[in-house]
């Protein structure tokens, strides 16, 4: 599955049925497809303006003008998103005073490397961190986000961007976030969708190249092969078809819709699963069989993300997965999503027009450059797919993992394996001053969108993403020594931590006093019947409680567990009478 074959698979596929017409365009587009800016007064229509084509003419298919405006605009999208995460939740999470301080990893990392800041710490961490003031580490991680929003806003509103600006998305979002591959991956092939320096929506001396398409159509191929190869070989549920019996409920976030789709009919479920493995397992192949069948493919795998965003809270990975797959649509497709008379489209009605008479730019030396540059993102997705490929091909797959330091290219995967029973870990604190003392009333803490309080209807948020209550999804099939960070912060809560206490939607120590003691309590959450008498109570969720996750503990208990992992020892606040 190469860049080769895939272009020689475009080549083929992407014919009409009007010949002579067709060949010509098509000549035209292949003689500029990977030309490249020069100056920003080059690139808008510089043709002829006499010839004003039909704005009501179709446009004809096999170029990817509007196609790139909108996989602009897609990806802007999801920076935009992830950047606001990252400035809602970066300090919190890794700032200075955060639960898991970057300085402390990046101290670590230049310790392991040699105690130097050089190519082997950039390899092992690549961040742009590593060249700024560490005095003011809070201000780093927001300024990174607060730049990365602000591009990322100006290309989703005007459907322009630049190789300068998608690069800078790219290395600020590495940067901050090392983990999320998919859209580093995706942020990497955007890079190539633009021009130099120009700022144009059809600029005209930089088409689209067919090589970028061809790279974003092979990431969705790996994406939903990765995912369906991974189910076949991991639980038998998959196997079985009744891994949709549990998904709704024991999914990390649950939304309202899975609280419904969760009691639909066991046939229903065996459909969906059925559903599932063609969309993730056949689907796929349909990339390479021509330009119907593969927009077939892309429309399936669109409405597949559109289910499981209407059904989940899966972060903003589904909106994610359309983006890659936008690139199974041509202009021809495209067009209905643009005003006849836009500007965007009309463009692309005279560069087709001008392409079929005959009428193409002469090619320039910075068009002949753009052309090498285009080969050379293919041989190199390409090279770093023999891995990925081996991976999926490997009876001992492995999934969301990257073979290079940059995350180029990566494996995917999902739910491999299916957890039958929903278990939380529920966040308790007291006054009292003994914790077994009968009389000693625990009160719950409440996560912005993970199941705690049972009365609480299950919450609609993505594609925003709240990092913490997936975290706790993790850590709630874990235990608590596999996750030293819950006890991180049951020590900020005895102290009333307000940079942790900022990601929790209900504090119940709101006044003067904090709690003496902070306990983890490990419940099973299955959702309530509807019609039942439960469900007539309001309560969403049905919980049986399993025993402690940690046992109580005060501040002055867990001195030595925070020295020994050289965490600050909460701040005791000082009390005022």
């Amino acid at each position: 599955m190469g860049n080769s074959h895939s272009a020689n698979m475009a080549a083929s596929g992407e014919t009409t049925d009007s010949s002579v017409r067709r060949r010509r365009v098509n000549k035209s587009e292949t003689d500029t497809d990977t030309g490249s800016d020069l100056s920003p007064g080059e690139a808008d229509h510089g043709a002829d303006s006499r010839l004003e084509p039909d704005t009501e003419k179709p446009l004809l298919s096999g170029s990817y003008w509007l196609t790139r405006i909108v996989l602009l605009r897609c990806v802007a999208f999801i920076y935009l998103v992830a950047f606001c995460v990252a400035y809602n939740q970066n300090k919190q999470l890794i700032g200075e005073h955060g639960l898991m301080p970057c300085k402390s990893y990046l101290n670590n990392v230049k310790r392991y490397v040699g105690g130097k800041i050089g190519a082997a710490a950039l390899a092992y961490t690549p961040t742009i961190i590593w060249f700024l003031d560490w005095s003011d580490m809070d201000t780093n991680l927001d300024v990174m986000a607060l730049v990365g929003m602000a591009l990322s806003l100006f290309v989703l509103v005007t459907g322009m961007a630049n190789m300068v600006m998608m690069i800078t998305l790219w290395v600020l979002y590495h940067s901050l976030v090392r983990w999320e591959s998919q859209l580093l991956e995706t942020g990497f092939l955007a890079i190539f969708l633009c021009p130099l320096w120009t700022l144009s929506q059809v600029p005209r001396r930089c088409p689209p190249s067919i090589i970028c398409i061809w790279t974003f159509r092979w990431l969705i191929v790996r994406i939903m092969l990765g995912a369906g190869l991974i189910k076949i070989r991991g639980d038998k549920c998959w196997r079985e078809l009744t891994c949709m019996d549990y998904h709704y409920e024991t999914q990390p976030v649950p939304n309202p819709m899975s609280y419904y789709m969760h009691r639909s009919p066991w046939w229903f479920h065996r459909f969906e699963t059925l559903s599932n493995h063609f969309i993730e397992l056949i689907a796929p192949f349909f990339t390479f069989m021509g330009r119907r069948m593969c927009m077939i493919n892309g429309a399936l795998q669109i409405l597949f993300q559109v289910v499981l965003i209407l059904s989940g809270n899966l972060s903003f990975l589904n909106w994610l997965t359309i983006v890659p797959s936008v690139a199974c649509f041509d202009d021809a497709s495209l067009a209905f999503l643009f005003c006849s008379g836009g500007g965007a489209k009309r463009a692309v009605l005279k560069i087709q027009s001008e392409d079929a008479s005959g009428r193409t730019i002469k090619p320039t030396k910075g068009m002949m450059i753009r052309r090498v540059v285009n080969i050379s993102l293919g041989v190199l997705i390409g090279f770093l797919s023999v891995p990925v490929v081996t991976n999926l091909l490997s009876s001992r797959q492995v999934m969301n993992t990257s073979f290079d330091p940059l995350r180029i290219v990566n494996t995917y995967g999902a739910f491999g394996s299916i957890t039958k029973e929903r278990t939380e870990v529920i966040f308790q604190g007291t006054l009292s001053p003994d914790p077994k003392a009968p009389e000693a009333v625990w009160e719950e803490y409440q996560f912005y969108c993970k199941p705690g309080d049972v009365y609480r209807r299950p919450c609609f948020i993505s594609p925003y993403h709240y990092r913490l209550d997936w975290l706790m999804w993790f850590a709630a099939f874990q235990t608590y020594e596999q996750s030293e960070w819950v006890i991180h912060i049951a020590g900020r809560l005895l102290s009333n931590d307000s940079s942790v206490l900022s990601l929790l939607q209900h504090n119940p120590f709101q006044g003067p006093d904090p709690p003496r003691w902070v306990r983890g309590e490990h419940f099973i959450y299955r959702f309530s019947q509807p019609g039942s008498s439960s469900a007539a109570e309001g309560k969403w969720w049905i919980r049986k409680r399993i025993g402690a996750y940690f046992p109580a503990v005060d501040l002055q208990g867990l001195r030595g567990y925070f020295q020994s992992r050289n965490w600050p020892h909460p701040h005791i606040p000082t009390q005022k009478h």
